[in-house]
């Protein structure tokens, strides 16, 4: 099955770049691409993309705003791409709130682009970008910056809905584990652990394994620096 992406870029230069990788690889179709959030938004709604790589800073509307509206449509449009937010690291800040967002993950504008094939088919494939270890110490960062910021619903107290295997395999997670990894840690067949990952997802209400993680640093399970 062919991975339908386009991309939300201000810089020409860069879509042309990314579009010139990405349709090179069989299983990945570029079907558009913008030049800020708001047409970015236009252009999704239209061809309805699997994955959608959206620059953080952008005229017209921004990344995150951007994100939100595709993320979080309004009543009547159902379709809901993967976000996989393009920054830098001075922008890192905005990216977590892309992330809390229900963004799927961020890749660096200046990866290899190895990576950036890579970040498309584990988006499309409906997991999170958030294996490098760079990302775990930002996100660790972000959490201890903002003790205060929690999702509604007491993320402490949402934590009593788990059993004590999902609690471990939502630590494990949060510490950018795989699940191969996880299964490994624990002695669980790898299919074992995704049906973890599911039950932890649905408990709490989350999207994916970028606001597992997100949820795992500010219910306090763990402790920003740990990973």
């Amino acid at each position: 099955m062919t991975i339908r992406v386009i991309i939300v870029d201000d810089q020409a230069m860069v879509r042309a770049g990314f579009a010139a990788l990405l349709t090179a690889q069989s299983d990945i179709d570029v079907v558009g691409e913008a030049p800020d959030g708001r047409r970015g938004v236009e252009v999704s709604r239209t061809v309805h993309p699997d994955v959608v790589l959206m620059d953080v800073r952008m005229p017209e509307m921004d990344g995150l705003a951007a994100a939100r509206e595709l993320l979080t449509p309004p009543p009547g449009v159902v379709h809901r791409p993967k976000v996989l937010m393009l920054t830098t690291f001075d922008v890192d800040d905005y990216v977590y709130e892309a992330l809390r967002a229900g963004a799927s993950g961020f890749l660096l504008k200046d990866a290899p682009p190895a990576d950036l094939i890579s970040a498309v088919r584990v988006v499309a494939a409906g997991d999170a970008l958030l294996a490098p270890s760079v990302t775990r110490r930002l996100i660790a960062d972000f959490a201890r910056q903002r003790p205060g910021a929690a999702p509604a619903g007491g993320p402490a107290l949402r934590l009593n809905g788990l059993t004590p295997r999902e609690r471990e395999v939502l630590e494990l997670i949060a510490r950018g584990l795989s699940n191969q990894e996880i299964a490994a840690r624990l002695v669980l067949a790898e299919q074992t652990v995704k049906t973890h990952i599911g039950r932890v997802l649905a408990k709490l209400g989350l999207r994916d394994r970028a606001q597992a993680v997100i949820f795992a640093y500010e219910s306090g399970l763990v402790a920003p620096g740990d990973a």
